[in-house]
């Protein structure tokens, strides 16, 4: 099969939208993505999956120390902000949890420590231990099929 084939077969699984954020030294610096999930409840962690390509990767080993922003459906701009498909003057606005940034009013933010690593393919996994977090009320931002959408809930008779 081809790679863009597989790729579109992926882009069939509606997800949400995150923004992974960390901070070495005083920069700080994010990503757009949604290969995350979680993994256990006990002890709490959750994965995240970073292209070995990306600036990103080293960006995390260095702070040892994550977050994973859920994205709100008020959040595209920021989600294109930080996947490169915008190029915006505006500041991002964070919040610190722990000292580790975090994407102000985003539904959810997962502050972690790594906790292990596990290259894969041409992507590192990275499992975090959750540190904190905190939540906020709204709708989520959601992809599918490379286009950004809104969470449509079913009403059950």
């Amino acid at each position: 099969m081809d790679k863009r084939t597989f790729r579109n077969a992926m882009g069939k699984f509606a997800t949400g939208v995150t923004v992974i954020t960390t901070k070495v030294e005083t920069e700080t610096r994010g990503m757009t993505a949604n290969a995350f999930m979680s993994v256990s409840m006990d002890p709490e962690l959750i994965t995240i999956s970073v292209d070995n390509n990306a600036v990103m990767l080293d960006k995390i080993k260095e702070s040892g120390k994550f977050a994973v922003n859920v994205l709100s459906n008020e959040q595209q701009k920021i989600s294109m902000h930080f996947a490169g498909q915008k190029e915006s003057n505006e500041e991002i606005d964070f919040d610190t949890i722990n000292d580790v940034p975090v994407i102000k009013n985003a539904l959810s933010s997962v502050v972690c420590d790594v906790d292990r690593t596990y290259v894969v393919g041409d992507h590192t996994l990275f499992i975090g231990k959750v540190m904190d977090l905190q939540l906020e009320e709204g709708d989520p931002l959601t992809f599918y099929c490379g286009k950004y959408g809104s969470h449509q809930p079913v009403e059950y008779a």
